[in-house]
């Protein structure tokens, strides 16, 4: 029986959906980018989605589910259940839920919310995200610079979950440049089978 087509609401320019999207695209799986915007997203019709109004959200079939991370670890459980992107020995498994929350936490708050600010003018401190994504971005340089993926000794859903808002972080004025390490991961993913590079905001990035 051929795979049902996956929708995934989000918008092209949010690292959350992004993550979704390049899973999708690794594991081979049919799927629908169906744009939601903020207008759409506090629509009676999405709110039936996902109450809480964010983005991303997929439907599977019956199934709807929202929150990225969650997502990835569906998709990954249901699709790919043999593979290395969720590795099932306990070590492991908890090395990427550790990356999850760090995705989630630090890099969403840094510079996920620097980019924000400085792209779409969205109220927040921008000096207390560039803090924020200085000391994330320092860590996460210091533990690549003796591997080469986050997690394991293969690229997992936890490398997804941190590319997409370490890679723009320029866009809020975060640089990347003291941080040879991360960057040279930053590469790697982006050479991985069936990456699509989430496309730049459409305001410069800030000096």
């Amino acid at each position: 029986m051929a795979q049902t087509e996956i929708v995934l609401h989000g918008t092209a320019l949010s690292g959350h959906a992004h993550r979704v999207e390049l899973l999708l695209r690794m594991l081979g799986l049919p799927y629908r980018l169906v744009d939601a915007p903020a207008a759409v997203r506090q629509s009676e019709e999405f709110r039936k989605l996902n109450p809480i109004g964010q983005i991303p959200v997929i439907e599977d079939g019956e199934l709807v589910l929202a929150d990225s991370n969650a997502i990835l670890v569906y998709l990954a459980k249901r699709y790919a259940p043999a593979s290395s992107w969720l590795p099932e020995d306990a070590v492991t498994a908890a090395y990427v839920q550790r990356w999850l929350s760090i995705a989630a936490g630090e890099i969403r708050y840094g510079p996920g919310n620097a980019r924000l600010i400085a792209q779409f003018n969205i109220p927040g401190d921008a000096a207390t995200c560039a803090a924020i994504a200085g000391r994330v971005l320092k860590f996460m340089d210091g533990h690549l610079a003796g591997r080469t993926w986050l997690a394991a000794d293969h690229p997992t859903i936890a490398d997804l979950a941190c590319y997409s808002y370490v890679a723009h972080a320029p866009e809020g004025g975060v640089e990347l440049e003291p941080y040879p390490a991360l960057r040279a991961w930053l590469a790697r993913v982006e050479a991985l089978p069936h990456f699509k590079p989430m496309p730049a905001s459409p305001i410069p990035q800030v000096a």
